[in-house]
C-alpha cells in the first residue's frame, strides 16, 4: 500500500472552480465512503476548506488510485473530468508527507503562516475517524502533521509571516470605512472561521459585535466570548441596517445575504462585506449597490492579497527547515517499521529450528539430566541469537535509507521468510525472548 494525495487549491484553480468542488456536510461524508469503497483504496481522509480540496488515501496502485479519486470528485461535484484534471495536482509517497507537513504549517496557505489550517486538518481527521475511513496509516500521518504544525507555530514566528485572511480583510475595510475602532460589526456564522473573525474584531477595538447563526445556541456562545450579542439567522436583514462591517462564513452552500436583502436595509453610510465562505455567502450582485463594498476570496485571490507572504523571511526559512527535518525523520521511522515483520519472522524461524533440534536431542539422548539439558539449550539459543544479531541490526539500519526495502527483500529471499504467515506474528514473543537471552549472555560474557 502507498500514500496518495489528489487535490486542487488556490494555487492551481480559480476560486469559482474551488467553489464548485467544495464538499461539506452529508456530501463530504458520502464522498469519503464512495472513495473508500473503491477496490484500490484502503483508507481516505478529505481536507475541504475555502482554499483547497485534497483527498489523502492509502492505495494499492498509483494509477488506479488517481483514477478512482479523480472520477469520484468529478461525479460528486458535477465538474467535467477535463475541466477538473487541468487544475489537479498529485503527490505520491514521500511527496505526500512533505506536502501535508508544509500545508499544516501554513506554508501553502493563501496567507502564509495562518494557523487555522491546523484546526481544519484536525476536523478532517476526526471526521474520517468517525466514519471509519481512516486507518493506522492516515491516523499516524495526520497526527504527525498536526504535531509538526504545532511545533512550527511554537518555535517560530511563522504567524507573523502573513496576516490572517480576516486581518487582510480588515485592512481593506479600513480603506473604505476609515478606522474600524468603534464601528459596529455583524458576524454571520459561528464556526471556526467566524470565531477567528469575532476575536480579531475584538482585538481591533470593535466592541459592538453581533453574531448570527442558524443554531442560536452556538451564536450565543460565540457572542458571549467577545462581549457581543446573538441573533437568529433570520434576523440578519434587520441587523444589516445598523452594521458598518459584515463578515460571513457559514458553510451554508448557498447565498445567505442576497442583493435584495442589502438593498432593503435603510442606510446612509458605507457598508463593507467580507465574504470568507466557499461557496459564496454573499450575492456578488451587491457590488452594484451604492455605498456597498464586497470583498470575497475570489477578489482577494485576483488581487494577490496575502497570497505569498514573505517567502524569504527568517521565520519561513525556519519552518521549512523544521518540515524538512520532520519529513526525513517520519520517512526513516516508516521505512524502519516496514522491516520489523521480516525481522520478527527471521527470529521466529530461528527459534523454531532451535526448539526442533533440542527436541531431537532429548529424543536421541533421553538420559540427559535436566541441568545439562538447560545448559545445552541456553548455549544453542545464545549461538543462534548472536549469529542473527548483526544481520538484524544492520537490516533495520539499512531499512531507514531510501532503498531500504531491498535489504528486507534480500533477507526474506535468503532465509525463505514470509512475514505475513500467522507464525511470524504469534511467535513474536519468541523473538523478544531470544533478544533478552542475548543481552543476558552478553552481560555474563
Amino acid at each position: 500500500m502507498s500514500l496518495l494525495a489528489v487535490g486542487l487549491s488556490h494555487r492551481t484553480a480559480p476560486v469559482a472552480l474551488l467553489e464548485r468542488v467544495a464538499v461539506t456536510g452529508d456530501a463530504l461524508v458520502k464522498l469519503l465512503h464512495d472513495i473508500r469503497a473503491d477496490a484500490h483504496v484502503s483508507e481516505v481522509m478529505i481536507v475541504s476548506t475555502c482554499n483547497r480540496v485534497e483527498v489523502y488515501a492509502e492505495v494499492d496502485r498509483f494509477h488506479g488510485g488517481v483514477t478512482a479519486v479523480t472520477d469520484l470528485l468529478g461525479t460528486h461535484t458535477g465538474v467535467p473530468h477535463e475541466q477538473l484534471t487541468r487544475h489537479l495536482y498529485v503527490h505520491y509517497e514521500d511527496r505526500v508527507v512533505e506536502h501535508l507537513f508544509s500545508m499544516v504549517c501554513g506554508l501553502d496557505s493563501m496567507v502564509v503562516g495562518e494557523g487555522q489550517i491546523l484546526g481544519q486538518v484536525r476536523q478532517s481527521l476526526r471526521l474520517a475517524q468517525e466514519q471509519g475511513t481512516a486507518g493506522t496509516t492516515l491516523n499516524e500521518l495526520a497526527q504527525q502533521a498536526l504535531r509538526v504544525g504545532k511545533r512550527a507555530h511554537t518555535e517560530t514566528g511563522i504567524d507573523r509571516a502573513g496576516a490572517s485572511l480576516v486581518g487582510v480583510g480588515l485592512t481593506l475595510a479600513e480603506r473604505v470605512l476609515g478606522p474600524i475602532k468603534g464601528k459596529r460589526a455583524l458576524v454571520v456564522g459561528a464556526g471556526s472561521m467566524s470565531a477567528l473573525s469575532a476575536a480579531t474584531l475584538g482585538r481591533a477595538g470593535i466592541t459592538d459585535i453581533v453574531v448570527a447563526n442558524r443554531t442560536f445556541e452556538r451564536a450565543a456562545r460565540l457572542a458571549q466570548s467577545v462581549g457581543g450579542r446573538a441573533v437568529e439567522l433570520a434576523d440578519v436583514h434587520r441587523e444589516l441596517a445598523g452594521a458598518d462591517l459584515v463578515i460571513s462564513c457559514t458553510g451554508a452552500g448557498s447565498v445567505v445575504i442576497g442583493t435584495e436583502m442589502v438593498a432593503r436595509a435603510e442606510r446612509d453610510r458605507p457598508l463593507f462585506l467580507l465574504d470568507l465562505a466557499l461557496p459564496h455567502d454573499v450575492d456578488p450582485g451587491v457590488r452594484t449597490l451604492p455605498n456597498v463594498t464586497l470583498v470575497d476570496l475570489e477578489s482577494m485571490q485576483e488581487a494577490g492579497l496575502g497570497a505569498q507572504g514573505d517567502g524569504g523571511s527568517d521565520d519561513v526559512v525556519a519552518v521549512r527547515s523544521i518540515v524538512a527535518a520532520e519529513v526525513c525523520e517520519y520517512l526513516r521511522a516508516e521505512r524502519a517499521a516496514k522491516v520489523t515483520p521480516t525481522v520478527v519472522a527471521l527470529r521466529a524461524k530461528a527459534a523454531g529450528v532451535v526448539e526442533a533440534e533440542l527436541g531431537r536431542l532429548v529424543t536421541r539422548v533421553p538420559e540427559i539430566d535436566g541441568r545439562l539439558k538447560g545448559e545445552i539449550a541456553q548455549t544453542v539459543r545464545r549461538v543462534v541469537d548472536k549469529l542473527l544479531h548483526e544481520p538484524t541490526v544492520r537490516v533495520k539500519r539499512f531499512a531507514a535509507s531510501p532503498a531500504g526495502d531491498h535489504y528486507a527483500e534480500a533477507l526474506r529471499e535468503l532465509f525463505d521468510l514470509n512475514p505475513k504467515v500467522p507464525e511470524a506474528v504469534t511467535r513474536a514473543d519468541v523473538a523478544v525472548e531470544t533478544d533478552v537471552t542475548r543481552r543476558a549472555g552478553e552481560e555474563e560474557a
